[in-house]
């Protein structure tokens, strides 16, 4: 299919640019892709998707195989109490590169409020210590892109308090008008557990509007009891009429981009992301309290893959 290709224009988050005389690069490394599958341990530079009929090219990855921090060319950190009234206080000591691995450790433990405020109404300043401590890590202002396909492969931990999540946020306007999409969410309602796949936007009422697929743990543990211990795929395939969601290769949810406007007009999955990964304890993952600790999220890799546009 590439051997009369001459030129290819690879589109990223920096724009256009052009590449010659790369047809044996392309002809050794094109492979079939189907959501969800692995690439061995090393990234493909180059892959065809059977879903949409499209070449894709690794535009950005992390393996995890260097170092012992996250990669601060690819990472920032949240640092203290940040969102949904959660426990843990983001740190960047909870975060490690081990054997291959990206280690988020959840602790119970005393860390210091460097924000605290005895006289604040935010709940986020008002307390001078946590009980626990956790790692967000983003890309923000360091790899962010639109459209494309994201893989990260992960082990999550499903303890109760646990709350552990893949997700990304648009880069302008505040939440939720920037849109946020859930690539996984693992967390308890009604002290069911869940995995989830969602899209956020803003509404008028409500105030935000939510394209949400939840699933019963059980339901992957009944085809495979060891579900729990083992590490899984998931992946968001993003175009600008739809995102795909799957969880090993099953799709999970499909979002309708033309239904995703906020009141202003403004579409939030039409402008560039950056990804999130974090291990959240408490508030939407339940009562930690007779949690055995530390608790960790390991993940393996995370990539994004763009579209190639094929020129004559």
């Amino acid at each position: 299919m590439l051997e009369n290709i001459n030129n290819l224009r690879i589109g990223t988050m920096n724009g256009n640019f052009s590449l010659t005389s790369l047809v044996w690069v392309c002809s050794f490394y094109l492979i079939v892709w189907t959501p969800g599958s692995a690439y061995a341990q090393n990234p493909v530079p180059t892959l065809f998707s059977a879903e949409d009929n499209k070449v894709y090219t690794l535009i950005w990855s992390d393996e995890f195989d260097n170092g012992n921090k996250p990669d601060s060319s690819n990472w920032s950190y949240e640092i203290g109490f940040v969102r949904n009234n959660e426990l843990q206080y983001y740190q960047e000591d909870n975060a490690a590169v081990q054997q291959g691995l990206l280690i988020i450790e959840g602790r119970r433990e005393k860390a210091t409020n460097q924000k605290f405020d005895p006289n604040s109404q935010d709940w986020r300043r008002n307390s001078e210590f946590s009980q626990y401590t956790s790692s967000s890590i983003n890309t923000r202002g360091k790899m962010e892109f639109q459209y494309g396909i994201v893989e990260v492969r992960a082990k999550i931990d499903t303890a109760m308090g646990m709350w552990p999540a893949i997700w990304t946020l648009g880069v302008s306007k505040p939440w939720p008008s920037n849109g946020e999409i859930d690539v996984m969410e693992f967390y308890r309602r009604n002290d069911n557990a869940f995995i989830l796949a969602n899209a956020a936007w803003k509404g008028t009422q409500p105030s935000v509007m939510w394209d949400e697929a939840k699933f019963k743990i059980e339901g992957f543990i009944e085809k495979n009891s060891n579900w729990p211990n083992e590490f899984h795929v998931w992946t968001m395939d993003w175009n600008e009429g739809r995102i795909l969601l799957y969880l090993d290769g099953e799709l999970l949810n499909e979002i309708d981009l033309s239904k995703t406007i906020n009141p202003d007009g403004f579409n939030p999955f039409h402008q560039p992301h950056y990804l999130l990964l974090n291990l959240a304890i408490g508030s939407n993952g339940g009562d930690p309290s007779n949690t055995l600790f530390p608790k960790t999220y390991e993940v393996d890799y995370a990539r994004v893959f763009q579209q190639i546009i094929i020129t004559q």
